[in-house]
């Protein structure tokens, strides 16, 4: 069961963010004229993914090289050395943030992780990449907590951010404990309280326009998806929308006037926890960049967290 979650996780974030890939920097009326009225809908083959899931890999096996009990200095540091491996590799040429990159650069100049994140910046590339905590620190909240604030802070420093970064490892949390979707608005809210008003507010409106039948209006409202709170909230509203539809839900994601990878890749993680691998198609999985490493990666996830 462990090992199929762990995959789930990783194929419905590195799937969902590679659907959104083709329309990162459209807007949904350009979406809907190269790939008609429906938008995308069909998953690129090879499916390849961009930096949301590079750096959710990264974080993961800097987590692994240490192990999940090492204390909080240790990890951040072989995170941010795997970070620091991944902005120099030849495969990081998919458009990565901009923030993130000046984070890692600041840590590999010498900057303490805790020093090296930007103050001023709560863009979404913190809370991108914090699915496998939810999954690996799903029995350990205190540590799910810590693990998603101080792996953020190694590039983006501003309380939404932070609170972003909790709140997406959070979530996995939520759909694996199997916790109710109606309640995930309130718990959520709950969790992250006193972190930053500017989450909630995104969060609330989520919770404003779920009844709405225009499902564009909707995303529009509540934002597009560049900083973290809209990333978050965008990704919770895609989720709730289809919660028992994977590929529904990772569409809605990708078609958006807004940062569609990155909310595809954060609603399709959350929604693989939610509900298995056998939500995720197949000859899906198969396309997937990378997708031997990927079994690999849970299998070691899952060793781990036992």
């Amino acid at each position: 069961m462990s090992v199929g979650q762990a995959k789930a996780i990783l194929y419905g974030l590195a799937l969902g963010d590679a659907l959104g890939k083709p329309t990162e920097f459209d807007s949904l009326n350009r979406i809907r004229a190269i790939y008609g009225e429906q938008g995308i809908q069909e998953l690129p083959d090879p499916a390849l993914y961009t930096d949301d899931t590079q750096m959710t890999l990264a974080l993961t096996e800097g987590l692994l090289d240490v192990g999940l009990d090492a204390n909080t200095d240790i990890q951040m540091n072989a995170i941010g050395k795997r970070f620091v491996e991944w902005s120099h590799s030849p495969d990081n040429n998919r458009a990565p943030g901009l923030t993130c990159m000046k984070g890692v650069r600041r840590f590999e100049s010498g900057m303490a992780w805790h020093e090296s994140g930007i103050v001023d910046s709560k863009g979404c590339g913190s809370a991108m990449r914090v699915a496998t905590i939810g999954y690996l620190y799903q029995h350990n909240i205190d540590l799910l907590r810590d693990v998603a604030r101080n792996s953020g802070i190694i590039t983006h420093a501003h309380p939404t951010a932070i609170a972003a970064s909790i709140g997406g490892a959070y979530l996995i949390k939520l759909a694996l404990d199997c916790v109710p979707i109606e309640q995930w608005i309130n718990t959520l809210i709950a969790f992250t309280d006193t972190l930053s008003g500017e989450f909630h507010q995104a969060i609330l409106r989520v919770e404003h326009v779920l009844s709405w039948d225009d499902e564009v209006s909707a995303m529009n409202h509540i934002g597009q998806g560049w900083v973290g709170e809209e990333a978050i909230a965008l990704a919770l509203y895609c989720v709730l929308k289809y919660p028992d539809d994977y590929l529904a839900c990772i569409r809605r994601g990708a078609n958006s006037d807004g940062d569609s990878d990155s909310i595809a890749s954060i609603a399709g993680g959350i929604l693989g926890a939610k509900l298995g691998l056998d939500a995720i198609p197949e000859d899906w999985r198969k396309r997937c960049e990378n997708a031997d490493y990927i079994d690999d990666l849970a299998q070691r996830m899952a060793k781990a967290r036992s």
